[in-house]
């Protein structure tokens, strides 16, 4: 009997030969990862080869689910893109919401793996039992939102979930993204290439299924309470009113909102960017993904001037950092036109605005001209020039080409110190947020699996009683110390809880706002819902939740450790940990990375000096089968 919350299968499509094959779920994943990326992990270690080309046809995509998904928990509409990323050569993951994942529960699958490559543009169909692989030669070439509208149509069923590259995915830009519902975007590491390396224009997905559930009575209790204590909180409250526009100020006031390229944390045109500046001016609806009692995605409009007609459910906090304070942008207009761009030719909004500002600062500095920009002088502020340069980017023309390959290997082709001018860890350009003034996010983008990743970890502990806690965990008498961000202590004990916790989060898999805030407090109420709903007891225990998040962190880290990263990968570049802050509430501070990643590598049981998992950690995590993949298989 399988435990309550999964369809049990994990249905798998061979575009090579065409057809589909179902396979259970292995009954002791379940206990070993949960679910969603901690499944998805576990099958790209197994299956994706050392050295593999990422745009190869060894590669594998892969689309997973977990227990929650598809429930009546809060938010339990979030869905994992897992494969080896074309932008940065290691782990790759993007999460997106809106309904393609409890469709896909719906229709009897935990997880979808897309292996192989078609010879021709297809796309994947997902019908309950009725699986198909449809020749997509007409949908080549068109943008997300009209391969959706094209897919909807030939089913003849409004209700068909449809996850769509565009033109940008087409072309492999390494950045490309996978956009879901029209405007939900799994943005980072570039999904949206590997699946156009493929040849798969897009998946599309309908189910007529249940979900059984151990203890329905006791489980619709829990989620009823969760629900009610997230429209009673305070922040989520301000998230139905301002989606995440509300960390505009934030950043702004403690001096981590990035501008000129991370130059500086404080932006004079901030305000044009803030929550309260825009939805009185421009949105005109809310939306939620599914099962979702916040509603956090704004609908907006632009009434006038040169992107008048302009409508789109977006951007959030890091599109309007991107597209705004990065670039010395401040209108909000432009920033929804370039989220709408983004939508529709399928490119991460962070890491196409960054790659822009990168751009822009090394031609500022004379390190590329305009005979190699194709004619445009780059300035900071220039909002047609920055809208210009993202269409270059999504159909790989001119200086968009270059653009393309993603800041790390931009600067390297360039050369002449614009290397310094590439704000990227591992390869994945830095999103919204800024070590100097905020220590444990640095340790976050340096140690993160994916690179310079805000989601897998990101520490607030902001109130006493929550300090009190936290003080009680991780061994600090000092309450001051935890939650000083200019200083290194105490840092790693707190990204690693809150990695730990959000790992629970992502193999569930659920959004932020499902259960009680901070995340401090969330394993409690995951132990306490998880067993409710599996029938697996051991997940009531919060320490064997600890043990599971552990598990599927190293073995990530172990996906990398083959690719060749260790220790001297953990950095962040030299404008965070050389160049002070040089004004704002933060100035005179950098990053003194070295005693946390100490700390850190202590924590997690890897070498401090290789920053890899020791073999006594290997074994206490029961990871030693990892041994057998060799770095030539």
């Amino acid at each position: 009997m399988k435990p309550g919350g999964y369809a049990g299968r994990i249905l798998r499509a061979d575009l090579n030969r065409r057809d589909f094959r179902v396979e259970p779920v292995p009954s002791e994943w379940v206990a070993e990862y949960i679910g969603g990326d901690g499944f998805a992990a576990r099958i790209l270690y197994d299956e994706v080869p050392a050295k593999a080309d990422p745009l190869g046809e060894k590669n594998r995509l892969i689309l997973a689910t977990g227990p929650v998904t598809g429930t009546l928990w809060p938010m339990s509409g979030r869905t994992v893109f897992i494969s080896k990323s074309p932008l940065t050569g290691i782990w790759g993951e993007s999460h997106v919401g809106g309904f393609i994942g409890p469709e896909l529960k719906y229709a009897g699958y935990d997880v979808l793996v897309i292996e192989g490559r078609a010879e021709k543009p297809v796309y994947v169909s997902i019908c309950d039992q009725d699986l198909e692989i449809i020749n997509a030669s007409d949908l080549w070439g068109l943008k997300t939102d009209e391969v959706s509208a094209a897919i909807r149509s030939r089913h003849n069923d409004p209700d068909v979930q449809v996850a769509a590259i565009g033109p940008a995915g087409e072309r492999c830009v390494r950045f490309a993204s996978v956009i879901v519902n029209n405007a939900r975007a799994a943005g980072r590491t570039g999904m949206g290439a590997v699946l156009g390396s493929k040849n798969v224009k897009a998946i599309a997905v309908r189910g007529h299924q249940g979900i059984a559930v151990n203890d329905h009575e006791r489980f619709v209790e829990l989620a009823n309470d969760a629900h009610r204590r997230v429209r009673q909180n305070p922040q989520a409250q301000q998230m139905h009113k301002y989606g995440t526009w509300v960390l505009t100020a934030v950043k702004q006031t403690i001096g981590e909102l990035p501008t000129y390229n991370h130059r500086t944390g404080v932006f004079s045109g901030w305000e044009k960017l803030s929550g309260d500046y825009i939805r009185p001016r421009y949105t005109i609806g809310d939306r939620a993904c599914f099962g979702c009692s916040l509603g956090c995605k704004k609908v907006n409009y632009i009434r006038e001037g040169p992107y008048a007609g302009t409508l789109e459910e977006g951007p959030e906090y890091e599109g309007l950092m991107a597209f705004g304070s990065l670039l010395g942008i401040s209108d909000f207009p432009t920033a929804l036109r370039a989220n709408q761009i983004c939508n529709r030719l399928g490119v991460d909004m962070i890491s196409a605005g960054s790659c822009i500002a990168f751009a822009t600062e090394a031609f500022q500095n004379g390190l590329i001209d305009s005979k190699m920009t194709g004619g445009i002088d780059l300035e900071w502020g220039n909002s047609e020039q920055a809208l210009r340069l993202l269409d270059m980017i999504g159909n790989r023309t001119g200086f968009g080409d270059l653009l393309a390959e993603g800041s790390r290997e931009a600067s390297r082709r360039i050369g002449r110190g614009s290397e310094q001018f590439a704000i990227h860890v591992k390869g994945l350009e830095v999103s919204g947020q800024d070590g100097r003034t905020h220590r444990s996010i640095g340790l976050s983008h340096a140690t993160g699996a994916r690179g310079a990743d805000h989601l897998r970890s990101l520490v607030t502990v902001d109130q006493l009683g929550y300090q009190e806690v936290a003080a009680k965990r991780w061994g600090c008498d000092k309450l001051p110390e935890i939650v000083d961000p200019y200083t290194e202590k105490y840092k790693a004990a707190a990204v690693v809880e809150t990695e730990n916790t959000y790992c629970i989060r992502d193999a569930l898999i659920v959004c932020w706002y499902s259960v009680s805030w901070p995340p401090i407090f969330w394993m409690e109420d995951f132990a306490q819902m998880l067993p409710v709903l599996t029938g697996v007891s051991r997940f009531g225990e919060r320490k064997n939740l600890i043990e599971i998040a552990e598990r599927q962190v190293t073995l990530k880290r172990l996906f990398n450790a083959r690719e060749g990263i260790s220790r001297k990968d953990d950095t962040l570049p030299k404008r965070f940990t050389v160049d002070p802050m040089p004004e704002g509430p933060g100035k005179g501070q950098k990053v003194n990375l070295e005693p946390m990643l100490n700390d850190y590598y202590r924590l997690r049981g890897w070498d401090e000096i290789t920053g890899l998992p020791t073999e006594e950690t290997v074994r206490r995590l029961t990871l030693e089968w990892t041994h057998s993949h060799s770095a030539s298989s």
